[in-house]
């Protein structure tokens, strides 16, 4: 009997036998399914390959244009939006003018007056006859680009070319624009010697 329970116990048919097994297909199938779907949902909501995040922008500076801007600088943003319909295309958007033209507004006198009084005669009256320019004469007429702009947009504008391309002036107010607008005693373009009469 002892020799039977030994004989038993010795069997290679009782001993527990290590196997490989595969995974069934379809679990494999159903795994790789889930992550396609994941990864399409994921492409399509998260913006990170939507050309549409990014369409039509080509630089980060352009892109920036557009952000929401406060204080000084959504006045900066909206002077240089303004200042480049409207004033730009004789000035230049490097503020260096145009031969032939219009004379630069980057290191003018006017410009970098310590006030702003006479700087905004000139969009709200226009100017006519010869001016010097940074050491160059110029002999044009400039309509009253501003006269039709809000106070606050050619403040914006007045304030945008006071601070750029080198210029380093103190910023205008809608208000400081009210005021010169209020006291225009003509509609008439000015010539350079009556735009020097005008106090800072």
């Amino acid at each position: 009997m002892s020799d039977e329970k030994k004989s038993c116990s010795d069997s290679p048919a009782n001993e527990p036998v290590v196997t490989r097994s595969s995974a069934p297909m379809w679990i494999i199938v159903v795994t790789l399914l889930i992550i396609f779907v994941a990864g399409y949902y994921f492409d399509q909501h998260s913006g990170w390959f939507n050309p549409k995040i990014y369409h039509p922008y080509a630089t980060a500076e352009q892109l920036d244009t557009y952000q929401p801007k406060s204080g000084e600088a959504a006045a900066l943003a909206r002077g240089k939006q303004v200042y480049e319909a409207v004033c730009g295309i004789c000035h230049g958007t490097d503020g260096m003018g145009k031969p032939g033209q219009a004379p630069q507004l980057a290191g003018s006198d006017v410009v970098n007056a310590k006030g702003f009084n006479r700087l905004a005669h000139v969009p709200l009256l226009g100017l006519t006859g010869p001016i010097q320019v940074a050491g160059k004469e110029w002999n044009l007429s400039m309509a009253a680009m501003g006269a039709a702009l809000p106070d606050d947009d050619l403040a914006a504008v007045l304030t945008y070319i006071r601070t750029s391309w080198g210029n380093k002036q103190s910023a205008v107010t809608g208000d400081d624009i009210k005021k010169i607008r209020a006291g225009l005693k003509s509609n008439q373009p000015m010539t350079h010697e009556q735009l020097m009469q005008i106090p800072e």
